[in-house]
């Protein structure tokens, strides 16, 4: 399997206007993918938020396009979230290119959780690309950063849980968007992140970066941080390649 973390490969996450049609083409994102890429592939779209109907059906048109645009040869494209998941993960060998979309992470975990979607991979023989949360969540120990108003003060709010046990990085999505965040008081990378990060390391993507997992290696490439016990510090370029131990 070819594995691919990225924070986001459509454009900026904050909606600034991009200079491409398709897939974001920086750092060599499509030169790889059309090495992977079967002749009319069967894709899927398995949501972040599994009630969310409107807002799934929306994001899968959206990928869709984007993945046309690109040249990337598709035959079918599937939305899978509540009204189709039996059925779905009953055939998922069928299918050569999996997203797991962008969302809320904890919201994603438990629907992950829910379908056995850890278990159903290790036989997945396609290629598969995480979006920022679906990045987050392929790790073996997932962080789940906080996110929402008051996760960061309520006790009960799990920042690492078991993920998909695809690699062991764990990615935080979006630097150049949340870099000057604050979060219930508190800068969400100096005072949540870092803080988090002692006795363990977060790999800090910009949009556009992204991790590919092949054949064992794991490579970083465009811009990228690393957050470990408490410090953080830039790793990677734009437009250079990182191999990551």
């Amino acid at each position: 399997m070819a594995l691919y973390l990225t924070s986001s490969p459509t454009g900026a996450y904050r909606g600034e206007k991009s200079t491409f049609e398709g897939l974001d083409p920086s750092n060599g994102l499509l030169e790889e993918l059309y090495k992977d890429w079967k002749k009319n592939s069967r894709c899927l779209l398995i949501c972040a938020d599994p009630k969310a109907y409107e807002q799934n059906d929306q994001m899968g048109e959206f990928l869709e396009d984007r993945l046309l645009k690109s040249d990337l040869d598709i035959c079918s494209f599937t939305v899978c979230d509540y009204r189709n998941v039996e059925s779905v993960m009953h055939n998922l060998s069928e299918y050569d290119f999996i997203i797991l979309g962008g969302g809320h992470v904890p919201t994603q975990n438990q629907f992950f959780e829910f379908i056995h979607l850890r278990h159903l991979l290790h036989q997945f023989k396609g290629s598969l690309m995480g979006i920022s949360a679906g990045s987050m969540n392929c790790a073996e120990e997932v962080y789940a950063q906080p996110e929402l108003e008051g996760e960061t003060t309520d006790p009960h709010y799990r920042r690492f849980m078991e993920g998909l046990g695809l690699t062991n990085i764990r990615v935080i999505p979006h630097y150049q968007a949340i870099r000057d965040d604050y979060l219930d008081g508190k800068r969400v990378i100096e005072d949540i992140a870092c803080v988090d990060s002692v006795g363990r390391r977060f790999y800090v993507l910009t949009d556009g970066s992204y991790i590919l997992k092949r054949d064992g290696e794991e490579v970083l490439h465009g811009e990228g941080y690393l957050i470990e016990n408490g410090r953080i510090r830039k790793i990677c370029e734009k437009d250079q390649v990182k191999k990551l131990r």
